[in-house]
């Protein structure tokens, strides 16, 4: 299962909105006869690519599966009845399937005589699925904060610089988030002062991320970088935003407008809509500090360098939180040295913790749906 695990792994990024699956065929004596993973959406499943390889190997074996096969006749056909007519006598998934629209696959296999079983590492697949579980689960793309500051927590220096406060290390894994996000983030304020690509760079085969700035009055000059070919880009401006000077190319949407900003629970329901389920937020302060006000942050990876500043702007602007009591406390899921540096990652410690200061601005639920088998 552990295997599995990992050859899901290999599809975050390109999936969506279906989930990342992986997929491992055992014989009857237990020996390894096929592996798959899901690639993409509309794609074979992870069960097809291992039944593929296993052919008739598979007859009386086992196969163990991240997810509960699939029961829906979608762009492929449903994996638990492939799993039925390939002749595997037993099925161990770690995770049941949430979304109505394809679950129900081990009452298939269950009715067709195959043992079946649930939970084996069900932890750790779903924290590789924890994007689509959430998107299925609240309705909206999951959302992963990423920043890097100084040990005394500043994003910049007095006079604005900020490259580089971290190392090559840290800057290169930045790409393996992007990577493994359907949609990159940031506001019209990080667009000014650094002029971002955002496109994945120095990633053999990956799939470009959506670029996504949230530009309210649509200041985004023509030239500006992340409007290049590289990627898609997507704008989002006010309803009453002049976008005249913007090429005619670009794919722009209006939202309401929020105190300051633009409204973020409409943003996501249209990033949902538009198949991303991994959200990597990479804007500046203000930006991060609205999303955490909204109860809209599902992890954090902070960057931290061995470096003082003493002055400069804050990694994290207004929140939201005036008091102690209201503070967002993560617990901490990982540590790791990159190059000097160190990288912390997060979850907030529950549901009630990342929203008690959401207000009127959490994400709406939305009916689970979208998953094109």
């Amino acid at each position: 299962m552990r295997r599995a695990i990992d050859l899901a792994a290999r599809g975050l990024g390109a999936t969506s909105p279906n989930p990342v699956v992986g997929c491992v065929l055992l014989d009857r004596d237990g020996a390894v006869v096929g592996e798959g993973w899901h690639q993409r959406a509309g794609g074979p499943h992870a069960e097809a690519h291992a039944l593929s390889e296993a052919g008739e190997h598979a007859r009386g074996g086992t196969a163990l599966v991240t997810l509960e096969p699939c029961a829906h006749t979608g762009r492929t056909a449903p994996c638990a009845t492939a799993l039925v007519e390939a002749g595997v006598r037993r099925v161990v998934y770690a995770v049941g399937d949430p979304d109505p629209l394809a679950r129900g696959g081990a009452a298939v296999l269950r009715a067709a005589g195959v043992d079946t079983e649930v939970g084996l590492l069900a932890e750790e697949a779903t924290a590789g699925n924890t994007a689509w579980l959430t998107a299925v689960n609240r309705g909206r793309p999951h959302v992963t904060w990423k920043y890097a500051a100084t040990l005394d927590g500043r994003s910049a220096a007095a006079d604005g610089s900020s490259r580089w406060i971290t190392s090559a290390e840290s800057r290169a894994d930045v790409h393996r988030l992007r990577v493994e996000a359907d949609a990159v983030v940031v506001g019209s304020g990080t667009r000014r002062a650094d002029d971002p690509h955002l496109a994945v760079r120095g990633v053999e085969g990956a799939v470009q991320p959506l670029r996504v700035v949230c530009d309210t009055w649509a200041r985004t000059p023509p030239d500006a970088r992340v409007l290049d070919d590289t990627a898609p880009t997507l704008l989002a401006v006010s309803e009453d935003a002049d976008t005249r000077q913007l090429p005619e190319t670009t794919q722009v949407v209006r939202l309401p407008r929020a105190a300051t900003g633009l409204r973020l629970a409409p943003l996501l329901e249209e990033l949902y809509a538009r198949d991303v389920r991994a959200v990597l937020l990479e804007g500046g302060p203000r930006l991060a500090g609205a999303f955490l006000a909204a109860g809209l942050v599902d992890r954090v990876v902070a960057y931290l360098a061995p470096v003082l500043l003493g002055a400069g702007p804050a990694a994290l602007a207004d929140a939201g939180i005036g008091t102690l009591t209201q503070a967002l406390r993560l617990s901490v899921t990982e540590t790791a040295r990159l190059g000097a540096d160190l990288r912390v990652t997060g979850v907030p410690e529950s549901p009630a913790a990342a929203s008690r200061t959401a207000g009127s601005h959490t994400a709406v639920r939305r009916p689970v749906g979208t998953r094109t088998t």
